[in-house]
C-alpha cells in the first residue's frame, strides 16, 4: 500500500519556523520512486541540520547507489531545529523524509551516517519524532531495522542498546548486501521476526548487531570479555572496503541544494585511505589501505557532475589530495579544460611537504584565489615526532615563503592543544611559529598587509589509532594551555595585530572523548542527555557541558566510574577495550608498538614509499595499497572546430 505524504500537515508548520526551504525537498537530482514498486526501503539520514547533512559525501553516494538499484528505494532525512521539533510535536506529524516527506517509520532500514558521536541525541530525536521506540529491544516487526554507519561506527558501544546494527567501514557494496538479505526474508513471509533477519546479518561477519553480544565486566570498571551469545555470530565483525574506486563513480548526479550550505560546490573523491601514519588521526587509520581514483575515472566524474549540477568549483576530497600520485596532471589537466568555463579547483587542508607553487596556481587558474590551510597540527618539533606529522618548522616556512612571494596574502595553521606528553612549551611554540611565518611574509613581499590565522583544535583520542591508550587532557588544563597561547599572541607588539586566532574551549572535547572511547554503560546517559532537552551537541551553541555532566553523575552511579575514567585515564594493554571485537584490520600489537613509537619519539614513514611495516589491513582485508602513476592523462579537450 502506498504511504501518504505528511506535506500537506508539515506545510501548515513551515511558516513559523526559520529556515522552511529546507524542509521542502525537491533539490535538483533527488528522486522519487514509487513506493509499490520497491521491495526494500531506505531512510538515509545524516544527524544533523540539513545546510551540515545535505553535502555529505557518504549519504548522497548511497542515496544514488540505492536508488540505481531496481526495486529499492531510498530516501533522505535530516534533522529538524528545535523550533520545527516544538511544533511537530504539537500538531502530530513524524519525522519525515525531505524527498517524498513520507514518515520514517513507515521505511525497512533507518540508516544513520556518524561522522561524529555528537549526533547521538539528534539520533535519539529523530527516532522519538518518528515513532520508532528508543531502545533496540523494544521494537517490533513493523519498525524501521536502526543502522549506524560512518566513523564513529567503528565504536558503536555507547549507542548499542538504540541501534539494531552497525557497518563498519565502506558502504557501497555492503547496503546492497543488506539490501538483498532483507528483501529474501521478506519475500519468504518474514519468518522468524525481526530477531531472524538480524541473525542473518550478523551471520554474514560484516554487520555487528549489538544484541547478539554479552558485555561482563571486571570489579574496577574495565570489561572482562565481549561475548557472542547466539550460534554462527563471528567473535569479530570485520569492516568492508571498497578496492577499485573507478567502479563506483558515485554520486553521478549530485544533489544541488535548495538552501545554503556549508560546501556549495560539487565534491570528487580522488582517492580514499592514507598511510602517512598520523597517530591521532582516525580516518587515515580505519580507511587504509590507500586506493586511488584513476586520473580518466576523476575527470569524468568531474565532467558529469558539472553538467548534471552548474557548480562553479570542484572540490578534490580525499585525506590528503596533494598526496594524489597524478595530482598535478589531474589539476592541470581540469584546470585546461574548464578555462573558458572559469571552473574553480579546491583542495581541503593541503601537507606543507606535499604543496607547491605550480600545484596551486592550477588549483587557482580558472577561481579566485583565497588563502591557503597548512596543518602542522603540533607547535614544536618534538611533539611533531610524537603525533608523527613529519613536517619540520624549516618546511613550512620555505612553503609560506613560497606562497606570499606568488601573491597570497592570508595562511592558515591548524594545530591541536592537549596531545599526549605535551608541555606549556610545545604548545608556546605556536605562538612562535606563526610569529614567524608573518616575519617571512613580511621579508619576501615587503608588505605589511601579511595575514596568519592560528586554528585549535583539542586533541580527543579515539579508537583504532595508537593514541586510543593515551590519557585526555582535562577541560581545565586545555583553557589553561589556551589561554598561555592566546596571551603570547596578543602581547606580541609587532607581529600580534596580524595573527588571528580561533580555538574552541575544551569542554566540548571532554564530552565528546567520552563517547568516542565508551562503553555501554555511557547510553544511558545519552538518553539522559536527550530527555533534558539536549540536541545539536556538535553545534557550539547548543552545546551545554553542565548537561552532560549532570546527566554523567546520575548514568553512572553505582558503576564504579566516571567522566575521567573514560577520558583522562590512560589504558593499559592488558585492558580489554570497548571496540576490540569490531575489526578495523589493525593489528592491536601494531597500534601498541606505534604508541611506544610516539612516547619515544620515533617517527614512522609511510607506507606508500617504503616497506610494509606490518599493520595488519592488507593481509587480513585482502587489499592492497593501489597508486600510481598510471601513465595516462586527464581525458583530452573536445577540439572545436570553427
Amino acid at each position: 500500500m502506498p504511504v501518504e505524504s505528511v506535506f500537506p500537515r508539515l506545510e501548515a508548520l513551515l511558516p513559523h519556523v526559520q529556515k522552511p526551504i529546507q524542509y521542502v525537498g525537491g533539490e535538483l537530482n533527488s528522486t522519487v520512486k514509487d513506493w509499490d514498486s520497491a521491495d526494500v526501503r531506505w531512510a538515509l539520514m545524516y544527524p544533523d541540520a540539513y545546510e551540515v547533512g545535505l553535502p555529505n559525501q557518504g549519504v548522497m553516494i548511497l542515496y544514488e547507489v540505492l536508488n540505481e538499484r531496481e526495486g529499492v528505494l531510498a530516501e533522505r532525512t535530516y534533522s529538524v531545529w528545535p523550533d520545527l521539533e516544538a511544533l511537530m510535536r504539537e500538531h502530530g506529524v513524524p519525522q519525515f523524509t525531505v524527498d517524498a516527506h513520507r514518515p520514517v517509520k513507515a521505511f525497512d532500514v533507518f540508516g544513520l551516517s556518524f561522522s561524529t558521536e555528537l549526533g547521538y541525541t539528534n539520533m535519539l530525536t529523530a527516532l522519538d519524532l518518528a515513532g520508532i521506540p528508543l531502545n533496540a529491544a523494544d521494537r517490533g516487526l513493523d519498525d524501521p531495522i536502526v543502522l549506524a554507519g560512518g566513523h564513529a561506527a567503528f565504536n558503536p558501544e555507547p549507542i548499542a542498546e538504540f541501534i539494531d546494527c552497525a557497518i563498519i567501514g565502506d558502504g557501497e557494496q555492503a547496503v546492497l548486501d543488506m539490501t538483498e538479505i532483507i528483501r529474501a526474508w521478506k519475500a519468504e513471509g518474514r519468518p522468524g521476526g525481526r530477531d531472524e533477519v538480524l541473525l542473518r546479518l550478523a551471520r554474514t561477519g560484516g554487520v555487528y548487531v549489538p544484541r547478539f553480544y554479552d558485555v561482563d565486566y571486571l570489579e574496577d570498571g574495565r570489561i572482562a570479555r565481549v561475548v557472542a551469545n547466539r550460534e554462527g555470530v563471528p567473535w569479530r565483525v570485520s569492516k568492508h572496503t571498497v578496492m577499485d574506486l573507478d567502479e563506483w563513480p558515485y554520486p553521478k548526479q549530485p544533489l544541488v541544494p535548495l538552501a545554503e550550505t556549508v560546501h556549495e560546490r560539487m565534491s570528487v573523491e580522488i582517492f580514499r585511505g592514507c598511510t602517512r601514519g598520523c597517530r591521532f588521526c582516525q580516518a587515515g587509520m580505519i580507511t587504509r589501505p590507500v586506493r586511488e581514483r584513476s586520473i580518466t575515472g576523476i575527470g569524468e566524474m568531474v565532467e558529469r557532475g558539472l553538467k548534471a549540477t552548474g557548480f562553479e568549483e570542484v572540490g578534490l576530497l580525499s585525506l590528503s589530495s596533494a598526496d594524489h600520485t597524478e595530482i598535478g596532471d589531474i589539476a592541470k589537466g581540469l584546470a585546461d579544460r574548464y578555462t573558458e568555463d572559469k571552473i574553480g579547483l579546491s583542495l581541503p587542508s593541503t601537507r606543507v611537504d606535499a604543496f607547491n607553487i605550480d600545484l596551486a596556481n592550477e588549483l587557482t587558474r580558472n577561481g579566485r584565489r583565497s588563502g591557503l590551510t597548512f596543518a602542522p597540527e603540533g607547535g614544536s618539533e618534538r611533539i611533531r615526532k610524537v603525533i608523527n606529522k613529519m613536517v619540520s618548522e624549516e618546511d613550512l616556512i620555505r612553503t609560506v615563503a613560497a606562497a606570499y612571494g606568488n601573491g597570497w596574502r592570508q595562511v592558515k595553521l591548524y594545530f591541536m592543544v592537549g596531545l599526549p606528553t605535551e608541555t606549556d612549551e610545545d604548545v608556546l611554540q605556536i605562538a612562535t611559529m606563526a610569529k614567524n611565518v608573518i616575519q617571512k611574509g613580511r621579508e619576501v613581499t615587503g608588505q605589511n598587509d601579511i595575514r596568519c590565522t592560528v586554528s585549535i583544535g583539542g586533541f580527543v583520542p579515539k579508537p583504532h589509532t595508537p593514541f586510543q591508550w593515551a590519557p585526555q587532557l582535562s577541560a581545565e588544563d586545555t583553557d589553561a594551555r589556551l589561554g598561555k597561547l592566546r596571551d603570547a599572541i596578543r602581547n606580541d607588539r609587532k607581529y600580534g595585530k596580524n595573527i588571528g586566532f580561533r580555538y574552541h574551549d575544551g569542554k566540548p572535547g571532554i564530552i565528546e572523548g567520552l563517547l568516542s572511547r565508551g562503553d555501554r554503560r555511557v547510553g544511558a546517559i545519552i538518553r539522559a542527555v536527550y530527555e533534558d532537552g539536549g540536541r545539536f551537541d556538535g553545534w557550539r551553541e547548543h552545546f551545554s557541558y553542565d548537561r552532560w555532566i549532570a546527566a554523567a553523575e546520575k548514568g553512572l552511579t553505582g558503576t564504579g566510574v566516571d567522566v575521567a575514567w573514560y577520558t583522562t585515564r590512560e589504558r593499559s594493554y592488558e585492558e580489554v577495550l570497548p571496540w576490540d571485537h569490531l575489526d578495523s584490520g589493525l593489528d592491536k600489537d601494531w597500534l601498541w608498538e606505534d604508541w611506544q613509537d610516539a612516547l619515544e619519539e620515533v617517527e614512522v614513514e609511510d607506507c606508500r614509499w617504503t616497506p610494509c611495516f606490518d599493520c595488519g589491513v592488507c593481509p587480513q582485508m585482502d587489499t592492497s595499497i593501489q597508486i600510481g602513476p598510471t601513465g595516462v592523462k586527464l581525458l583530452p579537450l573536445t577540439v572545436v572546430n570553427s
